[in-house]
């Protein structure tokens, strides 16, 4: 399976789908007076809040819709610059896109997160915003980006997809930036299939964002508003169906995590005595969510022959996570032939080029790195070997084996 949260669906998200669909109410509105409405993405927004500590939370339906409301929510657009790592989900950048600014691809360190010696070397007069990605489950170095969104003024946006549930330092991602987002697509922690989540603790920032997702809307409205939207907005609304099931999941959050820690130190433990390798640096170990363990090796050539005799690849060749994989990002091919936002005449920033090799840094880690699923199996990801979360410890035992005697023999 995918992720975690695709091999624990059962009997609950059945109940909770079935409790809709017998409802007759599939769109997020229906009538408050009617007993039969249960509202199961207010249910969701406030359950989400509550457990992410923030203020408000907005259901929409993809973590890529997530990041473009979120930045509009922000005020984020023309002529802006917003710094976002070189290793990420291609949503991370394309959002940036659509809303009209440009990335700034930064580098990362060996969190795989990134790296805020290299943040600060690309602030501009033009940079609006840190979009801060915390990759395979792991927090990024929070403390630092955020002391240096604050010393520039800068918004700081996290990037929760692939880390719902996650902490850092005591409080869960997502609850430290002005904005944080979430997906629930079947590669994620918990999953409806697809969904997102932005949260805040701003209410202005929260009313903007619910209107962009609902056409303009108020937040929460009851009818049809003629002549109160405040702007014009889109629709990326989350259905009933889709908050059901992940009700259910969330239920299922903690047990997830709790398994995928374990899985991911017995695993760990097992082969940390082979020679040369190194992990993954984690900012808060025990706030990951352990859904991938991550292999530093000493070299390009010896994390290529493992990985071949794994049946997996090195997290460099791991398609659309890494930005020099990403073509339509290196050559700006835009949805209209004009080019916008990179030849938008509000920004100042001269030509934007992105190119192979941009980012030396990341380039290497990747290639020497290597990821074994814990609980995530994503090509994308390159998590092509490892365990899944219903594997048992012999099972993992198994596998631990097969990676030390592999591994063994280029170390």
């Amino acid at each position: 399976m995918p992720g975690p949260g695709m091999d624990l669906i059962g009997e609950e998200e059945k109940r909770e789908l079935l409790e809709v669909l017998d409802s007759g109410y599939l769109f997020r509105y229906g009538s408050p007076d009617d007993p039969a409405f249960k509202a199961k993405v207010y249910q969701l927004e406030q359950r989400v809040a509550q457990l992410m500590g923030v203020e408000y939370a907005v259901a929409v339906n993809s973590g890529t819709t997530a990041l473009l409301v979120a930045l509009g929510g922000l005020g984020i657009g023309p002529g802006d610059e917003v710094i976002v790592p070189g290793y990420t989900f291609i949503a991370s950048m394309s959002s940036v896109i659509y809303a009209r600014a440009i990335p700034i691809l930064a580098e990362i360190d060996e969190t795989l997160n990134l790296d805020p010696d290299d943040v600060r070397q690309r602030i501009t007069p033009r940079t609006k915003a840190i979009m801060v990605v915390h990759m395979l489950g792991n927090p990024a170095r929070l403390d630092e980006l955020k002391a240096i969104a604050d010393e520039h003024g800068l918004l700081l946006v996290e990037d929760c997809a692939q880390a719902f549930g996650a902490t850092y330092k005591g409080r869960r991602v997502g609850s430290i930036g002005d904005v944080g987002t979430y997906s629930f697509n079947i590669f994620k922690t918990i999953t409806a299939g697809d969904g997102g989540m932005v949260v805040t603790s701003d209410e202005p920032t929260y009313r903007r964002c619910f209107g962009f997702h609902d056409q303009g809307h108020s937040p929460l409205r009851t009818g049809i508003e003629v002549g109160s939207r405040p702007f014009v907005g889109l629709d990326f609304r989350m259905t009933e169906l889709t908050a059901a099931v992940l009700l259910a999941q969330l239920a299922k959050l903690d047990g997830l995590l709790v398994r995928l820690r374990e899985s991911k130190r017995r695993f760990k433990a097992g082969i940390a005595d082979l020679p040369g390798i190194r992990f993954r640096a984690l900012p808060d170990p025990d706030g990951e969510c352990s859904t991938i363990l991550t292999v530093l090796m000493p070299s390009e050539d010896v994390a290529r022959k493992i990985a071949g005799e794994l049946g997996t690849k090195v997290v460099a060749d791991s398609g659309w996570h890494v930005y020099s994989n990403m073509e339509q990002i290196l050559e700006q091919r835009t949805i209209t032939a004009e080019g916008c936002p990179f030849t938008c005449p509000y920004y100042k920033g001269g030509e934007v080029k992105y190119w192979k090799g941009m980012l030396p840094q990341t380039d290497d880690i990747l290639s020497r790195a290597i990821n074994i699923s814990i609980g995530v199996s994503d090509a994308g990801l390159g998590s092509g070997f490892g365990v899944t979360i219903r594997d048992s410890d012999e099972q993992i035992d198994e596998r631990i084996e097969q990676f030390h005697s592999i591994a063994g023999r280029y170390l």
